[in-house]
């Protein structure tokens, strides 16, 4: 019978697997410290992101906005652009945010409890849990998705990980596991068991240092857990660009700042309805959108790309520009400029995925 069924092995569990995480944690730019900002930024972008993607441009992002002052101080503009490519760029905006707010009105110093933290753009349970409690020791459980997957084999919990309903009682049992003396360093060990033990698939349970205590181990149920929520098919969506010469320049355009990629630069775009072409689609959009009319319209290229809850078919035109004065319909800036000044634009990482096959 696994041990954590016994009360009073929950120490002997804090104790293992403490043992084992600084004997094998990782070495990540963020571990070892105890600074707040640079903490919060590494919790920021490990959100739905993988560790060997954030590396970089955590690594990145620092040496640009070495501290809270300095990220205040930043455009909009700066920040998306050292953010771009990594995606939920919600978290980069807020980061911005909260970043303003922390200096014009908390003296420039980071909140050291939870409610005050909390209350910051962007900032769930999870980060305030996180922060908190590495940077100050505050006795917080996390839960993030592979604290989630570990607590649901220790306890062979039924309750789907990805049903909102579920996220109390994950809560309370990451609440009762939480050692109390070291919870920065426990929360850390727990993710990173999750990260490299306690794996979705193939998890190393033959070398976990606390499978005696994992009751899904002990039933040889490992793979069995945890439960999800079926996830309906993510719908597609067929799409068209279109990359408008003026001479040497190409007019791009920058989406509102809320919503999905909101403050990144693009070309018009827009969906292809059901009783047209795409080139047609593409002249319509162009209209519609920015004012302008346009000649010399040419097939250039198909992209694909997956977000997060629905999936593009995009078809690129190029084309030139022919008349009208640019009016924005739903967008909040246009600039033309040169193909070799894109790279100055946050830009999607759909359109990076042609922009090689654009003229110079």
């Amino acid at each position: 019978m696994a041990k954590l069924l016994i009360l009073e092995s929950k120490q002997e569990f804090q104790k293992t697997l403490l043992t084992w995480f600084k004997k094998h944690q990782r070495d990540l730019p963020w571990r070892g410290i105890d600074d707040p900002y640079r903490i919060w930024i590494s919790e920021v972008m490990l959100q739905q992101t993988q560790v060997k993607k954030v590396v970089g441009y955590y690594e990145r992002f620092i040496k640009r906005f070495p501290d809270v002052q300095q990220l205040a101080a930043a455009t909009l503009q700066d920040v998306l652009k050292v953010w771009e490519g990594l995606g939920y760029y919600a978290r980069a905006r807020n980061l911005r945010k909260a970043a303003n707010i922390v200096v014009e009105d908390l003296d420039g110093v980071i909140p050291n409890d939870y409610s005050n933290f909390r209350q910051l753009p962007g900032v769930g349970d999870y980060s305030a849990a996180a922060v908190l409690s590495i940077t100050f020791n505050a006795p917080y459980a996390a839960v993030d998705g592979n604290i989630k997957r570990v607590l649901a084999r220790l306890f062979i919990m039924e309750t789907p990980i990805n049903d909102g309903r579920s996220a109390k009682l994950f809560q309370q049992k990451a609440d009762d596991l939480l050692d109390l003396e070291e919870p920065g360093l426990f929360n850390q060990a727990m993710m990173e068991l999750g990260a490299i033990v306690c794996r979705p698939q193939s998890p190393t349970c033959l070398v976990c240092p606390v499978n005696t205590f994992c009751q899904a181990f002990q039933a040889k149920r490992q793979d069995e857990f945890p439960l999800r929520l079926k996830k309906e098919k993510a719908p597609e969506h067929q799409m068209v660009a279109g990359v408008i010469y003026k001479g040497s320049e190409v007019l791009i355009v920058q989406r509102p700042l809320d919503g999905l990629l909101g403050g990144l630069w693009e070309f018009p775009n827009g969906r292809i309805a059901e009783d047209e072409t795409a080139e047609e689609a593409c002249i319509r959009y162009i209209t519609e959108v920015v004012n302008l009319s346009v000649t010399n319209i040419k097939y250039l290229t198909r992209i694909k790309h997956a977000y997060t809850h629905f999936k593009i078919v995009v078809d690129v035109f190029q084309c030139d520009y022919q008349s009208g004065e640019v009016v924005l319909k739903g967008l909040i800036d246009a600039k033309w400029v040169k193909l070799t000044s894109l790279q100055d634009y946050p830009l999607p990482r759909a359109t990076h995925k042609f922009l090689d096959k654009l003229i110079l």
